[in-house]
C-alpha cells in the first residue's frame, strides 16, 4: 500500500490523508525549522538521502527527549511525525520504556485497581 507524507509522517490511504490535511496546515503554520549541517562523509556512511536522515534524526531526538522526560509521548510522536501508537512501538523497538512508573507507584496503582 502506498503511503503519503502528512505533517512530517506517513499516512496510509487518501481518505485518512485528506482528513488530516486541514489540521496539518494549521500545525505547520506554527512550526520552526532547524538546519543541521552533516559532513558528507557521514551521509556517505549512512548510505541514504538527506530526507531519510532528517526523518531518522527527528525520531532519535523525539525518543531521547521523551526518555529524558522533556516531552510527553504525544508531543514526542508529533516531533517524530508519527502517530502516537507507532511512536510507542518504535520506543519498544529501541528498548526505551514507554511507562515511567516507579516500583512504589506501580504498587499503589495495583492496590487501587
Amino acid at each position: 500500500m502506498k503511503s503519503s507524507r502528512v505533517c512530517g509522517g506517513s499516512v496510509r490511504g487518501a481518505r485518512e490523508a485528506r482528513s488530516r490535511q486541514s489540521d496539518c496546515a494549521t500545525l505547520n503554520m506554527y512550526m520552526s525549522e532547524i538546519t543541521l549541517r552533516i559532513p558528507d562523509a557521514t551521509m556517505l556512511a549512512l548510505k541514504t538521502d538527506a530526507e531519510r536522515v532528517g526523518d531518522e534524526l527527528r525520531l532519535a531526538a523525539a525518543m531521547k527527549l521523551f526518555e529524558l522526560g522533556r516531552l510527553s509521548s504525544g508531543a514526542a510522536a508529533h516531533l517524530a511525525g508519527l502517530p502516537k501508537p507507532v511512536f510507542l512501538a518504535k520506543l519498544a523497538d529501541y528498548g526505551i520504556d514507554s511507562f515511567r512508573l516507579t516500583e512504589d507507584e506501580l504498587g499503589q496503582d495495583l492496590e487501587s485497581a
